[in-house]
C-alpha cells in the first residue's frame, strides 16, 4: 500500500538532533557526527519505521548506528520509533542517526574513510516482478560492489528475507562480490539465534506462515580488476535472462 505524504514530516526531522539533514556534506566524516565517534559504526539499509533499528541500537550503546531509507514520510515514523523506545529505556539517542539517500547512491553520500563493521539489510524489495529490474536489489552484485568501499576487511552484511527467490539469487551474489557466507537458514525461527531482532515484515510474514530466510557474509580480499569483472558477468546473465523471458512472451 502506498504511504500518503505527510506534510509535517521534513519540518519535524529538521528540529530531531539524530536526523542528517544534509548527509552529501557528511561524506568522509560520518563517525565525528556521534557524539561518541570512536566507536564502531554499524549501518541499517532501509531502515523502514525504525523498530529493528531503535531496538538494537537502544541495546547497544557502546555502538553508532546509521539507518537509511529513501523517503521522509517513512523516516518520521523511524524518527518517532526512536524517541519512544529510547525513552521507555530513560535513555538519549546519542548512539543513532537517520537519514534520506537513495541506496543505489550510496557512495554520493560515504567514501572510504567512513568505516563501518556490519551492514543489515532487512526485507528489501526483491525487485522480482520483471527480470530487468534485479539490478535494484539491494543485494544484488553490482550493489554489493559499492559496499566494499565503506565496510572493513572482514566486516559483516546481516541479510533478512521473505522472498525465496531474493535469497536464492543472494547465495550467489554474495560470493562473486567477494563476500564469504559464514551461516545461512531457510528457516531462522526453527531454531532462532539469541541475536534476532524480529523486524515489523518479519512478524507479518510469520503469522502468515512465510519462513524468514537468513544469512550473515563477510567481506573478503578482493582486487578492483576482479571485481569490475564480477558486476560485469552478472550484468550479463541478468541481460540474457530479461531477453529471453521477454522473447518467450513475444516483448520486443
Amino acid at each position: 500500500m502506498r504511504m500518503r505524504f505527510k506534510p509535517y514530516a521534513r519540518p519535524e526531522l529538521l528540529a530531531c538532533d539524530y536526523h542528517a539533514h544534509a548527509p552529501l556534506e557528511n561524506k568522509g566524516r560520518w563517525h565525528s557526527v556521534f557524539a561518541r565517534p570512536q566507536q564502531p559504526v554499524h549501518l541499517e539499509l532501509g531502515c523502514g519505521k525504525g523498530g529493528f533499528l531503535a531496538r538494537l541500537a537502544s541495546a547497544h550503546p557502546d555502538i553508532n548506528y546509521l539507518g537509511i531509507d529513501i523517503t521522509d514520510k517513512v523516516l518520521i515514523l523511524a524518527k518517532r520509533n526512536i524517541e519512544r523506545i529510547y525513552a521507555e529505556k530513560g535513555m538519549t539517542p546519542d548512539n543513532v542517526m537517520i537519514m534520506s539517500l537513495d541506496i543505489e547512491r550510496i557512495l554520493n553520500a560515504f567514501d572510504e574513510r567512513d568505516t563501518v563493521q556490519r551492514i543489515y539489510i532487512n526485507f528489501c524489495n526483491p525487485w522480482n516482478k520483471k527480470l530487468a529490474h534485479k539490478k535494484h536489489r539491494l543485494t544484488h552484485t553490482r550493489q554489493l560492489a559499492l559496499y566494499r568501499t565503506i565496510l572493513a576487511e572482514n566486516g559483516e552484511i546481516y541479510f533478512k528475507t521473505d522472498d525465496d527467490d531474493l535469497f536464492r539469487d543472494s547465495l550467489a551474489y554474495f560470493p562473486e562480490a567477494g563476500y564469504e557466507i559464514v551461516w545461512k537458514t531457510f528457516d531462522l525461527h526453527a531454531d532462532e539465534p539469541d541475536w534476532n531482532i524480529r523486524t515489523e515484515h518479519e512478524a507479518m510474514f510469520t503469522e502468515q506462515g512465510i519462513p524468514t530466510k537468513a544469512l550473515i557474509a563477510v567481506k573478503k580480499p578482493m582486487t578492483a580488476d576482479e571485481l569490475a569483472a564480477a558486476v560485469a558477468a552478472r550484468n550479463q546473465r541478468d541481460k540474457e535472462e530479461s531477453a529471453a523471458i521477454r522473447a518467450e512472451k513475444g516483448i520486443q
